[in-house]
């Protein structure tokens, strides 16, 4: 018996990773299967919030940069007599007291960069797009749909039918460049645009609804899949 339903089980689970497909005017199409290898690899949390933690701490420049009272171009002349005047003694005008010195303990420039290893990136990316797929919240479009009328209408009743066009819509095209859909797209607000091969967790993660033009599936796993991905 158990030797039967060993095989039932595996082909149940395959079979189930399947994307659906609507054309622009929010018609079902014939669903697309996607590799279990991208959309059912789960991972904890801890890897997904670790990740944003390093994406978001990369984003840092950190450029702010003070001038210590040493690297003031002023006179080092002393600002007045030491005795007699009744003020308190004092060298150099570019004192952190006076306007126009140096600044104590002010910022200085130094970098933010953490670090993940490739397999960690690649397994966080593959774990967001698993928990998105797992949430119903990746749907396809058909390639048709390049070559809509490069009307926002278009779109925005697409949107619609599928009852996403409140949320926030990541639109994930096999390559950014202008075209019919791009067009129709970029004037609405809750729209992002991004080009499959430059995804990241953290673009996934942001997003409530993802939308993947159909030959953008197959990029997807040809760029992420292949030997020699960087």
């Amino acid at each position: 018996m158990a030797q039967e339903t060993k095989p039932q089980t595996a082909k149940s689970k395959s079979a189930s990773l399947q994307i659906s497909i609507f054309d622009i005017s929010g018609t079902k199409k014939t669903p697309v299967k996607v590799s279990k290898e991208i959309f059912g690899k789960k991972v904890g949390d801890q890897l997904l919030a670790q990740y944003v933690r390093v994406y978001l701490t990369n984003q840092r420049q950190g450029n702010a940069n003070s001038k210590t009272r040493s690297q003031i171009n002023l006179t080092k002349h002393k600002a007045w007599r030491q005795k007699g005047t009744g003020r308190a003694r004092h060298g150099a005008k570019s004192a952190p007291i006076f306007v126009g010195g140096g600044v104590a303990f002010g910022p200085k420039s130094k970098t933010y960069q953490l670090k993940l290893n490739k397999k960690q990136r690649k397994s966080a990316f593959f774990g967001a797009l698993t928990k998105a797929f797992e949430q119903n919240n990746i749907f396809g479009l058909s390639d048709s749909s390049l070559t809509v009328k490069p009307k926002t209408k278009e779109v925005s009743g697409f949107l619609k039918k599928l009852d996403i066009d409140s949320k926030k819509v990541l639109l994930v095209l096999p390559k950014l460049e202008k075209n019919n859909l791009v067009m129709a797209s970029r004037n609405i607000p809750n729209v992002e645009l991004a080009d499959v091969r430059s995804l990241n967790t953290y673009t996934v993660m942001k997003q409530d609804k993802i939308v993947f033009v159909q030959n953008a599936l197959a990029v997807l796993e040809k760029h992420y899949l292949s030997s020699n991905e960087s």
